[in-house]
């Protein structure tokens, strides 16, 4: 090794050395855990707070108690050469429980059509067209983003059930619980970075700073701001008061 290259790792090694022993080290690795821990606190919160129906079919409103049926109807395809396309000026109807009905629009060029504002309580969508089969979807408003339905050339009538297809509930669920889990490592995060302010615990705050990583506020703007955060504080471990050697 040369002499400038020995003189060069001295000064990195002097460098970090004063790094080490500089409070300003430490308290500067505390505010990144507690930066990127907040995120991943306000990420959770977002996760808990946020309307899991709307997100997924964007079709509830505020109240949860109205919501939109969109969806599309199609030609049946035809030995493979012929069919497959949306349906135009296509009448669809939806009826309440006492066969009432509560909405109707007719399918533009694409075959889509949009029912607004209606009652999130057991309905039949009905879908018919001259010299097709008549359609009849049993649904709940909101449960879908979209109906997709199929008419076939022909006569008579063919019921679906799309009552018992929707997961909104568990995706409320599994939503929600990821929610609290990074509202949790969050505020783990939080307290590790305040305890590293403190100099308290080199061990506890590495700890806290690690379950502040699975908080991923932003995805990963969070844990890199808490990884380097963690790196600061290693690097000025023997400033903490039960610091290992």
């Amino acid at each position: 090794m040369s002499d400038g290259d020995e003189s060069s790792r001295t000064r990195f090694e002097w460098w970090l050395k004063d790094l080490s022993i500089d409070p300003a080290t430490r308290v500067a690795g505390a505010v990144l855990i507690i930066f990127g821990s907040i995120l991943g606190v306000l990420t959770g919160g977002l996760h808990i707070s946020a309307d899991i129906g709307d997100v997924l079919s964007g079709q509830l409103d505020d109240s949860g108690l109205k919501a939109d049926v969109n969806g599309a109807v199609y030609a049946a395809l035809i030995n493979n050469s012929s069919g497959a396309e949306g349906m135009e000026d296509v009448t669809v109807i939806l009826y309440d429980e006492e066969n009432l009905e509560i909405g109707r629009d007719i399918t533009d060029s694409g075959g889509r059509f949009s029912i607004q504002d209606v009652t999130r309580s057991s309905a039949t969508l009905v879908v018919d067209h001259p010299d097709h089969i008549t359609q009849r979807v049993l649904l709940v408003p909101g449960d879908h983003a979209q109906i997709v339905i199929t008419l076939t050339e022909g006569e008579g009538v063919q019921e679906t059930d799309m009552r018992g297809e929707s997961y909104l509930s568990e995706s409320v669920l599994i939503t929600t619980l990821i929610g609290a889990f990074t509202l949790l490592a969050g505020i783990a995060g939080v307290i590790g970075g305040v305890e590293a302010y403190n100099g308290k615990s080199h061990l506890r705050t590495q700890f806290l700073a690690y379950l502040g990583l699975w908080s991923q506020g932003l995805m990963f703007i969070g844990p890199l701001f808490i990884l380097m955060g963690m790196g600061l504080t290693y690097l000025s471990r023997g400033q903490f008061g039960l610091a290992e050697a």
